[in-house]
């Protein structure tokens, strides 16, 4: 599997692309806007779009989830539906943050803990990490060794809890009892800014290291 990151929004959102090498076709997880710039990437990589992940429903992640699916046609995976009234809300997060007449969607699928999602020879692992949200999903590729993580966790921080029903112990929660067993050699890419590893996060992360020996 390969990837590339497209920042996308104000917020520079890390909207990311995976494709698997054999089939070309590829997911777009958390297409929060600048859909011209995503279908950009993916026409210089000369991929087939198989299907939109979402990891959680704030506008920078889902902004342009109704845009791409109507112009593409493919189907929407995620979040967790407890996420449902941040996605049904869109219009009111569209007005709050200055983003131009976003609209809601309905997922294809809704997603829970356990599940696989998968494109071409691609296969994720669907993890359920509340906190920021609290329908936030993870998206992991075993082989690679790689997770997207959306907004749980970022190089030396973590996702804000003061959003509705945001809650801080149940993010670090997720983060130590979910993200971190998978092991400290996972690199993982954030909703915001650089890549890192949960080992590196896991012994220097100041919200995360004194909880550990």
């Amino acid at each position: 599997m390969r990837y590339a990151i497209v920042p996308v929004t104000p917020f520079e959102q890390n909207c990311t692309v995976f494709w698997c090498e054999n089939t070309r076709q590829a997911a777009v997880i958390d297409p929060g806007g600048d859909v011209e710039r995503i279908l950009r990437l993916l026409e210089d990589e000369k991929l087939t779009l198989a299907k939109i992940l979402v990891t959680h429903g704030h506008i920078d992640h889902a902004g342009g989830v109704a845009v791409l699916a109507e112009q593409t046609g493919v189907p929407i995976e995620g979040p967790h539906e407890e996420d449902r009234f941040w996605i049904e809300g869109m219009p009111q997060q569209s007005k709050m943050f200055g983003f131009p007449n976003v609209r809601s969607f309905e997922p294809t699928r809704w997603l829970n803990a356990g599940d696989k999602v998968t494109f071409g020879e691609v296969e994720l692992d669907v993890l359920h990490c509340p906190g920021h949200t609290p329908g936030h999903v993870v998206f992991f590729h075993a082989p690679s060794r790689l997770a997207q993580v959306g907004d749980v966790l970022f190089q030396g921080s973590i996702g804000r809890t003061d959003f509705p029903r945001g809650d801080y112990d149940t993010l670090i929660r997720s983060i130590t009892e979910q993200l971190f067993p998978l092991g400290d050699d996972v690199d993982f890419i954030p909703g915001h800014g650089p890549m890192s590893t949960f080992g590196e996060e896991r012994k220097y992360n100041p919200f995360l290291s004194g909880r550990f020996g």
